[in-house]
Order: C-alpha cells, then sequence, then structure tokens
C-alpha cells in the first residue's frame, strides 16, 4: 500500500500527465465529467460524474476510416487505432464493473480492435466511494463500491489518498511514480471501507427485487401488462442510454467531406423509433416495444447470454437525470412485485 499526502495531488497530476494523457473527473459549468488534465483544471473528487467512464474506451463519436478516390481507384484508411499509454483516474466501482460488460461484447466473438486498442493502453486507477449518492443502488449487483478494483484502487481517508495494485499494469504503473509515494499501512482504508459498506447498507435502493429478474425469466416477464403503464410515462429521450455506463449501441455513418468520404460510429439509443431501422421498416415499431427492449436487456437477455451477469451496474445515473422519473429501479419494483 502506498500513500500521497492529498495536498500534493496536482504534484502528481502533472507528473503523470507528463509522461501520458491524464483523465479525471473535472468541474465544468456546474457538472463533473471525465476530461483531460491540464494546469488549473478543477478536479471534483467527491461528485459521480453525469457519464460515465466509457468514453475512454467507447468514445460518443469515433472516426473509422476514409475513402478516397484515385482515378478509378477506391483507397481506403483506417482510422487511427490508440497506441500511447493513458490513465483514467478517479474510476468508481461502478464503471469499473461497467468496463467488464463492455468487455463482453467487443472483445469476446466479434473483436473491435477501436475498442482493443484503447483496453490495451488504457490504466485504470479507480476510486472507493466516501460519499455514496441517494441514487446508488450498484450493491444489488454484487459490487462493493468500497473496493473499487481497475488496476490500481484508490481511497481517500484523512489528509491522504492511498493507493493499492491490483493488476500487472497497476504495479507497473505504481512503480513508474515510486519516488512520490509513501510506504503506508492498510489501517486507515479498511476504517473507510467501513464507513462506506454502513452508508450504503442504509440507502433507499437497497435490496431491489433482483431474484424476479435473470436469463430464465423471458416467458415470465415479456408479455408482463405493466410494461404499457410503465412505457406511457417514459418520452423517450434517450438520456438514460447516454448517460449509462454499460449501453453499447452505436450507428455507423457515411459524410462526404471535400477529401472523400468518412465513415465514423457514434453513440445511438434503442429507445429511438428510427434504431435498427431498415429497408422494410423497424422491427419494434411502438413506444412499449421499444421501452421493453431496453430494459430485457439490461435485465434478461445479457445475463441469459452471459453467465447470469446483469448489464446493469446501479450507478444511479439514469435515476438521477430521467426528466420523468422512469428508470429500471421502477421497472425492477413494478415488475418485481415490490412496489
Amino acid at each position: 500500500m502506498k500513500k500521497l499526502a492529498l495536498s500534493n495531488l496536482n504534484s502528481f497530476y502533472k507528473a503523470v500527465n507528463d509522461s501520458m494523457k491524464l483523465y479525471l473527473p473535472t468541474q465544468n459549468n456546474g457538472a463533473v465529467n471525465f476530461c483531460e488534465w491540464s494546469e488549473g483544471a478543477k478536479v471534483n473528487l467527491d461528485k459521480m460524474t453525469v457519464k460515465s467512464a466509457k468514453d475512454a474506451f467507447f468514445p460518443q463519436c469515433e472516426d473509422l476510416s476514409v475513402f478516397k478516390k484515385d482515378g478509378k481507384h477506391i483507397i481506403v484508411e483506417q482510422g487511427e487505432l490508440v497506441s500511447e499509454n493513458f490513465v483514467i483516474f478517479g474510476v468508481r466501482a461502478c464503471d469499473v464493473r461497467a468496463f467488464h460488460i463492455l468487455d463482453t461484447v467487443f472483445l469476446e466473438g466479434f473483436l473491435d480492435t477501436f475498442y482493443e486498442a484503447r483496453r490495451k493502453h488504457g490504466i485504470v486507477i479507480s476510486l472507493s466511494c466516501t460519499k455514496p449518492e441517494e441514487s446508488c443502488f450498484c450493491t444489488n449487483f454484487g459490487i462493493d463500491p468500497a473496493e473499487p478494483k481497475g488496476d490500481v484502487e484508490s481511497y481517500i481517508a484523512g489528509d491522504y489518498i492511498y493507493f493499492n495494485p491490483v493488476t500487472e499494469k497497476g504495479s507497473e504503473f505504481i512503480e513508474k511514480f515510486a519516488s512520490l509515494f509513501e510506504n503506508s499501512d492498510d489501517k486507515a482504508v479498511k476504517e473507510s471501507q467501513a464507513k462506506t459498506r454502513v452508508i450504503m447498507e442504509k440507502l433507499p435502493l437497497n435490496n431491489l427485487p433482483l431474484n424476479e429478474f435473470g436469463g430464465d425469466k423471458l416467458d415470465a416477464l415479456f408479455n408482463r401488462p405493466e410494461w404499457q403503464g410503465l412505457s406511457e410515462s417514459c418520452i423517450g429521450c434517450g438520456t438514460c442510454t447516454y448517460v449509462c455506463p454499460t449501453c453499447q449501441c452505436y450507428d455507423v455513418r457515411d459524410y462526404k467531406t471535400n477529401s472523400g468520404v468518412k465513415r465514423f460510429r457514434c453513440w445511438d439509443s434503442c429507445m429511438r423509433k428510427d434504431f435498427t431501422m431498415m429497408a422494410h421498416g423497424t422491427n419494434r415499431p411502438s413506444h412499449t416495444q421499444r421501452f421493453r427492449q431496453r430494459f430485457m436487456h439490461k435485465l434478461v437477455y445479457h445475463p441469459a447470454n452471459h453467465n447470469g451477469e446483469f448489464s446493469c451496474v446501479g450507478c444511479g445515473r439514469c435515476v438521477a437525470k430521467c426528466p420523468v422519473s422512469m428508470n429500471i429501479v421502477k421497472v425492477m419494483k413494478t415488475l418485481g412485485g415490490n412496489k
């Protein structure tokens, strides 16, 4: 276990950023999101970021290739893959778990080389929660916010921040910046962890009815009449999908420029009526069907295909950001019989 005085954090940021790009929670215009660090950045390690950390590995927009004409020939230039190491610091346990879920989508079976390159070069320094928000419910999914994992775990306790390497990549990182740290025992960390776990047990969204969901619940849930009533409150804005750390839907588009045709991908939402639009239309023409798809994927389809693992991590962002307060918790409580 290593420790660093909180008063020296800025020196730590500078040292890391001098060696590789550093991304961390930064406050701008009242909102906290992961941004590239620079001198004078207003770092905020207390609040949950509005958007998740998945941007580091699955950006909201990403160039895939460029097509150019050379006489009668078409030249295809592939998009550039990330080739240098970078650090994303301050990642909460829920977002760390979300990376694993994204791995099952982008690295298993079909290999996404853009995502793979970022995962290879990205170093995740997680941060234990000390001030969980009332909208958090990660413990329902077996996530311990007091033990956030990643490549390096960090904990704020008293006047120090403590670092514990978890992976080989994390050990190499700590060794690289060894001169900045002091050796320490884990007494203060264990006390901080205990306090966090007590807080989590008292949160209002603890003990959700998960037993009613899972990969074997398709027949029991698909035609439940409650879907109609639940979906009527939803305005289909897609906010929940954009703040969600595990949503991975994207659209691929071509854009004509003066130098050729650029192909890029950008996040998409299954809540939109033109999602997966084909020549004959869409296979989910009604709003209720689209609403049901989103939550069935999180609670039934994904666990059915990934050894029972839900694709919700309980970060609470959809709870906090939905403009009409319709979210996965209300779905779980309604269909789970805990109204």
